[in-house]
């Protein structure tokens, strides 16, 4: 599996978990429910600072949004 995918696996787990939309989500982090859903599905990847961001408002490791670890 690809770091693309994982990291698309985990961001999808944590927002669901939040229960909140993709629209939501990207608000949130400056980005369209559009590039949501294709870092979702593996199709895309992000920038560090988005990295970053979402990290924080998850409240998980970096390592653990792109597979490295699988403790949040």
């Amino acid at each position: 599996m690809d770091i693309n995918t994982i990291f698309g696996e985990r961001l999808h787990q944590l927002r669901k978990k939040r229960k909140m939309t993709q629209k939501e989500l990207g608000e949130i982090i400056g980005l369209t429910h559009k590039s949501i859903s294709t870092i979702e599905n593996g199709l895309q990847s992000t920038t560090i600072e988005n990295l970053v961001l979402l990290a924080t408002f998850f409240n998980v490791s970096t390592d653990y949004l792109l597979g490295l670890k699988d403790e949040p």
